[in-house]
């Protein structure tokens, strides 16, 4: 008979993950479809990161690796966390692993106690709830709304802690809402989780796709003291296009970082040797900046066109996204849940979205910007057509 563990059992799959493969079947087998369900850029890696790992493999360098990342990519990391960031560091407080999600998880387990709470604003990034459960903790959601921004005030914050919460997460800029929190907000909830020591989980994988007047800050870079409670996640996915190279990264105090690089060297040994190399190429080479740069610009582009479409459209909320490349768009007023509303969507008029659900905002959906023009253009078409039958 076959036995499940009750932790896992417990677990959703990614819906996010799931959808996106759907429309990718769909394509695969020649139907119309309009996917604006996805999380990954749309353009190639750079070249010259490419070639690096290129050469790194015919150089040999396919053998296993410090646990917690070559040399020179730690010092890569912590040279650009105190130049860009100003959270001053060492490399031996970077851990570099297999992917930006994983380093995630790998934060929460590292300090998380079964039954400790950790407070989660909503919408939320998918899998942050299930990592918690993955860990023995307990996700405690704190509802945003349109009207704040989709951000966590410090009042609500402080009002969802209780004796039994050991961390909270903020991801700025956020997935699915683009949100991104300004550094009195964030000096807000630093002051709160100070007073009790709660421990931060900052995420920060879309710190580089952000527009208009909206300043990325990261929380760690405010205080000494939130710097020891803050265990910052980053990685290459998103700002060069590196989604399947699967690396990221964490810094964190001297006793988290070595209990992250303890569990590490159990779970995976290290993230993919050749991959690492490349890596370093992405955060020294000056045509990656601009690679950067130029991919921020193009998905401002698009980000302006959503928003003139979207605040086209009758009976929807949106909010201005500052950052990242979603609009998380609240459909109350249809009186749908999400997957009613995302699988209308798809059946009848093509349009792949995520359900709100998935975020925990169960009448919204997240519409993705990362693809071009012409497809956001036809994609939108059939969303305002949705939205005038319904």
């Amino acid at each position: 008979m076959e036995s499940i563990s009750s932790r896992i059992a417990s677990v959703s799959p990614s819906l996010t993950l799931a959808v996106t493969q759907q429309a990718k079947n769909m394509q695969a087998e020649g139907k119309l479809v309009y996917g604006l369900a996805g999380g990954e850029p749309d353009l190639p890696t750079p070249e010259v990161v490419t070639a690096a790992a290129i050469k790194a493999l015919q150089e040999g360098k396919t053998k296993y690796a410090p646990s917690s990342g070559i040399p020179e990519l730690r010092e890569a990391i912590a040279t650009k966390l105190t130049k860009e960031n100003g959270i001053t560091c060492e490399a031996s407080q970077v851990v570099v692993s297999a992917g930006a999600k994983f380093a995630c998880y790998e934060a929460i387990a590292a300090v998380i106690e079964e039954g400790d709470e950790v407070i989660i604003p909503a919408p939320y990034w998918v899998s942050y709830p299930e990592m918690v459960r993955l860990a023995g903790g307990v996700p405690v959601i704190v509802e945003t709304t349109a009207e704040s921004g989709w951000k966590m005030t410090a009042e609500q914050f402080d009002a969802h802690m209780s004796g039994l919460t050991k961390m909270v997460i903020i991801n700025s800029p956020g997935n699915p809402t683009g949100a991104v929190y300004t550094e009195e907000e964030l000096k807000a909830l630093g002051e709160v989780a100070l007073s009790e020591d709660i421990m931060i989980l900052s995420d920060e994988i879309y710190e580089k796709m952000i527009y208009g007047e909206a300043k990325h800050v990261s929380i760690a870079s405010l205080s000494e003291e939130l710097a020891a409670l803050t265990i910052t996640v980053n990685g290459f996915s998103k700002a060069y296009s590196m989604t399947g190279w699967r690396l990221g990264y964490t810094v964190s105090s001297p006793a988290v970082s070595k209990a992250i690089a303890t569990m590490q060297s159990h779970l995976t040994s290290n993230a993919t040797t050749f991959a690492q190399y490349g890596a370093v190429e992405a955060m020294v080479n000056p045509e990656v900046d601009q690679f950067v740069e130029d991919m921020r610009a193009e998905y401002d582009v698009r980000r302006k066109f959503v928003l003139s479409r979207l605040q086209a459209i009758p009976n929807i909320t949106v909010v201005e996204p500052e950052g990242a490349f979603y609009f998380f768009v609240a459909l109350d007023q249809l009186g749908m849940s999400s997957i009613n509303i995302c699988d209308k969507l798809i059946s009848r008029y093509k349009l792949v979205a995520v359900p709100g659900a998935a975020f925990g905002y169960d009448t919204g959906i997240r519409l993705s910007y990362c693809v071009g023009l012409d497809v956001l253009n036809e994609g939108l078409n059939a969303f305002a057509e949705f939205c005038q039958d319904h």
